[in-house]
């Protein structure tokens, strides 16, 4: 099962303008590798399209070529992440082929949300009247998960259109199957850290008894976690630039996780290799080990009756770090591999033939 890519196809990819997270870089490497590795037409196409300038500093390095004008041409691919404003390019063409990439799930619900002002109204405005009352959020949207939102994905007529969707984690694989996506049209195409970060060393013998956490996932349940551990220290990776990050992680025996994990999140991967054992909850991608292959002692459903064990489990990490940080060496491995991984995937899909 394959693309066919024809002498004259020309791959367009969007993305959003002058923005660097995850998902965005995994765009551009998309386009990078592409042109690089197969020889292939490929260019970004920001939204919006009248950005003076949309390339982020941060993805210069890939030199990709990009457009204000697609050809609308059915040898031509038009690939869009799942986030809704994203997606409604695609119901600008009706030749070209198009394809959905699922960086994540959740977050393609989140975008649901954010994007409707009626369906929604009700718990929007709850959420600003108890903001207003005790300063805080009744609930967080990014912590819906697709139950929650009782939309089913081919209620959308973007994603009926599609011809063909790429996922970036077996979750939103199985996500896609229980949504009746023909499995014909799904292809694995997930994503790697980048190779500088993979030769990164960490002296092992400079960590210390610290836990790392990122407070925009799972705060609620990490809050409740913090509270009852009042004599380990835990350090929020918040107001840091990239390098703090790293430097963070590195001298982190522990890193946790808690959060919804929507795709394949890089943050625990980075996690890892810098050393850190990484403790997880079981939503989301962290649930199966295609996406999260810790050993199952570190995955821990977000219950309170679950926080002694955790706590437990964070005071091994640090009593017994040298055994401990050698639970996650295939971990590590299947990291390290995802680079080459990704070529293969690429070849596998993207396959060039003549009409």
């Amino acid at each position: 099962m394959s693309i066919s890519i024809y002498p004259k196809s020309k791959v367009y990819i969007v993305a959003p303008a002058n923005v660097a997270t995850g998902g965005p870089e995994l765009l551009h490497q998309l386009a990078y590798h592409l042109r690089k590795d197969l020889n292939i037409e490929a260019f970004m196409y920001y939204i919006p399209t009248n950005s003076p300038n949309p390339v982020h500093p941060a993805y210069k390095q890939y030199k990709n070529p990009y457009v204000k004008q697609i050809e609308d041409n059915e040898e031509n691919l038009l690939i869009v992440p799942e986030i809704i404003d994203n997606m409604k390019v695609l119901q600008k063409y009706s030749k070209i082929r198009k394809v959905i990439w699922w960086l994540s799930v959740n977050n393609f619900y989140t975008s649901i949300v954010l994007n409707s002002k009626k369906k929604f109204f009700f718990r929007r405005t709850l959420n600003k009247i108890y903001r207003l009352l005790f300063g805080e959020l009744f609930f967080d949207i990014n912590d819906l998960e697709p139950e929650d939102i009782r939309i089913s994905i081919l209620d959308i007529p973007f994603i009926k259109q599609a011809n063909y969707h790429f996922v970036q984690s077996f979750y939103a694989l199985k996500h896609l199957e229980n949504n009746n996506i023909e499995k014909n049209k799904i292809f694995y195409l997930s994503d790697y850290l980048n190779e500088e970060f993979l030769k990164i060393e960490t002296d092992l013998s400079k960590k210390e008894n610290i836990v790392a956490f990122n407070p925009k996932k799972g705060l609620s349940f990490t809050q409740k976690l913090i509270k009852r551990a009042p004599d380990i220290k835990f350090i929020p990776l918040i107001n840091m630039n990239r390098q703090q990050v790293i430097e963070t992680l590195q001298k982190a025996k522990v890193y946790i996780d808690f959060g919804n994990h929507p795709g394949k999140d890089r943050l625990p991967r980075e996690a890892a290799i810098l050393g850190c054992c990484v403790i997880t909850g079981k939503r989301g991608s962290a649930k199966y080990a295609e996406d999260v292959p810790i050993p199952e002692e570190y995955k821990f459903e977000n219950k309170s009756k679950n926080i002694p064990n955790i706590i437990e489990k964070i005071k091994d990490c640090f009593n017994n770090y040298e055994k401990r940080y050698n639970d996650f060496d295939f971990y590590r491995k299947v990291i390290k591999e995802e680079p080459k991984k990704f070529k293969e995937d690429l070849k596998k899909i993207f396959v060039k033939t003549v009409k």
